[in-house]
């Protein structure tokens, strides 16, 4: 019971009001008004083909009178040219809501007219007509307003048809006052050119229906789409704040992310650190000490993502990258050691490629082990992020090249595994057993040198 009772609420709830434009964030506006304008060229160009391709059936098939008068050709003429220059505006520029009005009126008007007419090809009485297989080109013109996400145009669309065909039906029953042709008998009705009124009522209530249908399932769809253009829009702006690869799962997560969401991977975990930045940064402006970080990341980032690593978070001058805890790799220790052999290669190469830091001013360093990734925060506020012993130990190994004089560290073990993962160091290696801060015994460490 309870099960039913949240599908009708969920179904009501798609009811609801279309959001209005006006209060809908820019972005979001924009992108469904250009959704709109492309809608509106591919509902000219489907009339362009539906109706040439009508045109072309109707003067191929043979007439029982050549000699005739008919307004056929000249109205498909007009409601071809009339589209062709609706379908030229479209691909050009928006075109205003008051001129899709006149559109959708000047199409039904058309069409009602072509119907109309029918009866003077066919040397019949006008309640011929009323029996013409054309009349259910008004479907047609209604359904091709489901295309733009606006039930307003498919219920205008509805009316003018209503209107067009009300209009038919009195023009048949009043054009000739001395033979009206009304009848309440059905299989005259199929039988001959009478007119069964009930039968034109039918005709006008299934337009009514369908109108109703298609303005409901299009305003449902205008409301799916502005949650799923809000939605994208978040989850490009998403992108700007996290890695990609976080920001996809948080995108493709199965529920709501929750406090404690995580999973446990081995992973390595690269740290990098101007040394010295923030005694530069005192004496410099902020915009220029600002300018010069932007730099030194977006020099640095590029090429952690390039060996496969997500960059966990900026730490001001610092930056924390993982390999492996995202997803799970079997080469995170081989693509962290190449990440740091590229950050050294490019920062020793001529040039002022990190100009004023000097290349010896960045330091980095690789840990690898069992790490926890997932969620962290409260309710509110949340922060996915690695945790783990491995964590800790990269960003103490990256202060202690400080004590060292060197550029890049990483612990034996860690360069094992990249070894067996694969990795070959261009660069000079030397191995140091040494004590580091609040490490407990001696560290077996991997020196990693530029190729003078």
């Amino acid at each position: 019971m309870a099960k039913i009772v949240t599908m009708l609420r969920e179904l009501f709830a798609s009811f609801n009001p279309e959001t209005p434009r006006a209060a809908l964030p820019e972005r979001v506006r924009k992108t469904i008004e250009r959704s709109d304008d492309m809608s509106e060229a591919l509902v000219k160009l489907i009339q362009l083909i539906i109706f040439s391709i009508w045109g072309v059936l109707y003067f191929s098939s043979p007439k029982p009178d050549p000699d005739t008068e008919s307004w056929v050709p000249i109205i498909v003429a007009i409601y071809l040219v009339i589209t062709l220059i609706g379908f030229i505006w479209a691909c050009s520029r928006r075109i205003p809501a008051p001129i899709v009005y006149i559109s959708i009126f000047i199409d039904t008007a058309l069409m009602i007219f072509l119907i109309g007419s029918f009866h003077i090809q066919y040397g019949q009485s006008a309640s011929f007509s009323l029996k013409a297989p054309a009349m259910l080109n008004l479907f047609v013109l209604i359904a091709l307003r489901t295309l733009r996400f606006q039930a307003r145009f498919v219920v205008a669309a509805g009316l003018m048809a209503i209107l067009g065909w009300l209009a038919l039906v009195a023009y048949v029953v009043t054009v000739d006052p001395d033979n009206m042709m009304v009848t309440r008998d059905y299989v005259t009705y199929l039988t001959s050119n009478s007119v069964l009124i009930g039968a034109e009522i039918g005709k006008v209530i299934a337009i009514l229906m369908v109108t109703i249908i298609l303005a409901i399932a299009v305003r449902r769809a205008y409301n799916l789409l502005v949650m799923s253009v809000q939605e994208g829009s978040a989850a490009r702006s998403l992108a700007r704040f996290f890695d990609d690869s976080v920001a996809s799962t948080i995108r493709d997560a199965d529920g709501e992310i929750a406090v404690g969401d995580g999973v446990r991977r081995h992973a390595a975990i690269l740290n990098v650190d101007i040394r010295g930045f923030s005694r530069m940064a005192a004496q410099m402006q902020p915009a220029e000490a600002v300018q010069l970080l932007s730099k030194y990341q977006a020099h640095i980032v590029p090429i952690i993502h390039k060996n496969g690593g997500t960059v966990d978070k900026f730490m001001g001058d610092g930056i924390l990258a993982s390999f492996g805890a995202v997803s799970e790799s079997q080469s995170c220790c081989a693509d962290a050691l190449a990440t740091i052999d590229e950050i050294i290669s490019s920062l020793h190469q001529p040039g002022d490629i990190m100009s004023p830091l000097k290349p010896r001013q960045i330091n980095a360093a690789v840990a690898s082990g069992p790490v926890i990734f997932g969620a962290v925060g409260e309710k509110e506020h949340l922060e996915y992020t690695v945790i783990g012993a491995a964590v800790n130990l990269s960003a103490k190994l990256e202060k202690h090249n400080k004590e060292l004089g060197t550029l890049a560290l990483t612990t034996i073990d860690t360069y094992n595994a990249a070894k067996k993962q694969g990795y070959k160091s261009p660069n000079k290696v030397e191995f140091k057993s040494s004590a580091v801060k609040d490490v407990e015994g001696l560290s077996e460490l991997v020196i990693l040198k530029p190729v003078s």
